[in-house]
C-alpha cells in the first residue's frame, strides 16, 4: 500500500509506533557513494537498500514526520523516542527563538534529554525575577505541562541558554557542540534534579557532584567520549 505524503500539521500528535530509519527500498542505485570511504558506503547501502540515517515516525492519523538524524535518538529509563517530536512542543513557548534536544549520558545508565534555548530578546526578557539569563523556570514547567502530547520522559533534564544557536554553514542547528558540552559549557544551564517539573541553576557545585555520581557508577568513561 502506497504511504501517504508528507504533509505538515499543527497541533499536538502522538506517534503511532516506534521511531524507524527512513530506508529507501529501489534508491540504491542512485547513490554515488562517498569519496574513498568504503566503509561510509557500506553503512548506507545494505541489502541493495538505501539506509539514510533519516529517523522518521507517523502518527495515529498516518501522517509521516522526520524524527531527525540517528544520533538524535535518545534512549530514557528503557524508552526510546527521537529528539525532533520533543523539538516541535518546545518550539511551541512564546519565548523560543530556536531549540535543540540531544541526549546526554545519564549517570547510571542510557540518556538525560538536554535542551539548548535561544531566547527572544524582550524588553526586560521573559525571565522573572532573579532569572538573569532570561529564562523563568517556573514559566517553562508551566508550560511543559500544558502540553498533551509530552512524552512521560521528554521533558528535558538539563536546559541551556544560549546567546545564539550554532548553526552550519547551510544554516541548520549544528548539534555537535552542543552535545561535546553538555552541561559543562559557559552559558547558563538549569536542571532538574527530581521527577517533579521544578528547574534549579546547575552551579559548578552541583555540576561537580553530578560527575562524582557518573565515578561512583563507574560511567566516567561516558563523559570523556562526548
Amino acid at each position: 500500500m502506497p504511504a501517504r505524503p508528507l504533509r505538515r500539521r499543527r497541533g499536538p500528535h502522538r506517534p503511532s509506533a516506534a521511531i524507524g530509519e527512513i530506508v529507501g527500498l529501489d534508491a540504491a542505485a542512485a547513490f554515488e557513494g562517498y569519496y574513498r570511504n568504503p566503509e561510509a558506503d557500506a553503512e548506507r547501502v545494505r541489502d541493495g537498500r538505501y539506509w539514510s540515517g533519516d529517523l522518521g515516525y507517523r502518527d495515529e492519523a498516518g501522517y509521516f514526520y522526520f524524527a531527525g538524524r540517528g544520533n538524535d535518538r535518545l534512549r530514557v529509563d528503557s524508552e526510546n523516542f527521537a529528539a525532533a517530536p520533543v523539538e516541535r512542543i518546545l518550539a511551541r513557548w512564546p519565548v523560543v527563538v530556536m531549540c535543540a534536544v540531544y541526549p546526554v549520558p545519564d549517570p547510571r545508565t542510557g540518556d538525560q534529554v538536554m535542551a539548548a534555548l535561544e531566547l527572544r530578546d524582550a524588553p526586560g526578557g521573559p525571565g522573572g525575577p532573579g532569572a538573569a539569563d532570561g529564562f523563568d523556570p517556573a514559566a517553562f514547567a508551566a508550560f511543559l505541562a500544558a502540553q498533551p502530547d509530552l512524552g512521560t520522559k521528554w521533558a528535558p533534564r538539563f536546559v541551556r541558554i544560549v546567546p545564539a544557536m550554532p548553526l552550519t554553514a547551510t544554516g541548520k542547528v549544528d548539534k555537535r557542540p552542543l552535545r561535546r558540552d553538555r552541561w559543562e559549557a559557559g552559558d547558563p544551564v538549569w536542571w532538574r534534579p527530581g521527577r517533579d517539573l521544578a528547574y534549579e541553576p546547575l552551579d559548578a557545585g552541583r555540576a561537580a557532584a553530578l560527575r562524582a555520581e557518573f565515578e561512583a557508577n563507574g560511567r566516567a568513561v561516558v563523559l570523556r567520549n562526548p
